[in-house]
């Protein structure tokens, strides 16, 4: 008996070692269609737009891929549908040294309310962004009239990539210690896109663009502002192109100056007003 005995309480420590049976697998129907709520318009201003039958859509060449905007927690700029009287303006800060980067999209849309969706972070060393700062937040309407005039900007008629002519000769910027800005419009049928580098008389060619987006940001998380301590302040970048021109000087096409992303037909607009998501 005593060998059955020391057989069963083996047998006992052995179940008590092994732990509870695992738990069967949920139903694979269920696991692969759970209930997605509907986000807010703060995180996805264009929530759930299809392009319509005789739609194409915008082609983009800002230098940003799809799976970037993934890893920044966004919808990528090439799968959003703008539609009359809408636009999005995109601003991405490249820091000559160090690895914080910071980027601001801000969306208008044609019920009249504009959103802004801000991002800072390392883009750095690991394949997710570190430390990355999300904002998500609906505009004032004093800040939603500047962007309204956007799209008129004779900025958006320069070369995308420009060397300065101070009069004397083209001078190349080479930007060792500032920031480089790629600013992108998207409005129904085209986007637009400008590279700058931080020659301040380049900058300053699109300080008022510049100005409208970050002023979007500015002031919502202190760890934002870190990254761009002088926020939406572009008045000596502006002075510095003001006194470019009026000197005789000019911006130039860069060497690598490549053609603007072609225009597509816009489809007539006969679909009724997309509701609040609210």
């Amino acid at each position: 008996m005593s060998g059955l005995t020391g057989l069963i309480a083996g047998l006992a420590l052995a179940a008590v070692q092994q732990g509870p049976p695992p738990a069967p697998y949920p139903d694979p129907a269920t696991w692969w269609s759970p209930e997605v709520p509907r986000p807010s318009s703060e995180l996805e201003p264009l929530y759930n737009r299809r392009l319509g039958r005789d739609e194409r859509p915008v082609p983009i060449d800002n230098g940003v891929e799809p799976l970037l905007y993934r890893l920044w927690g966004l919808q990528p700029l090439q799968s959003q549908i703008v539609k009359r009287g809408e636009l999005i303006l995109e601003v991405w800060a490249r820091p000559a040294r160090g690895v914080r980067q910071a980027m601001v999209r801000v969306t208008l849309r044609r019920d009249g309310r504009a959103f802004v969706q801000a991002r800072a972070g390392l883009g750095c060393c690991t394949p997710e962004i570190g430390r990355r700062v999300d904002i998500n937040a609906e505009l004032a309407q004093p800040q939603i009239t500047p962007l309204k005039a956007l799209p008129a900007d004779p900025a958006w008629g320069q070369p995308r990539s420009v060397i300065v002519d101070y009069g004397g000769g083209a001078v190349s910027a080479l930007c060792v210690d500032g920031v480089s800005w790629d600013v992108t419009l998207l409005v129904p049928g085209q986007a637009r896109h400008l590279r700058r580098a931080c020659d301040d008389a380049e900058v300053g060619s699109v300080a008022r663009i510049l100005s409208a987006a970050l002023g979007a940001a500015a002031g919502r998380d202190p760890r934002f502002d870190a990254v761009l301590p002088r926020g939406a302040d572009f008045s000596r970048q502006q002075r510095a192109y003001d006194d470019l021109v009026s000197g005789g000087g000019v911006l130039k096409a860069g060497e690598s100056n490549p053609p603007q992303p072609t225009a597509v037909p816009v489809a007539p607009d006969n679909a009724p007003e997309q509701p609040s998501l609210e």
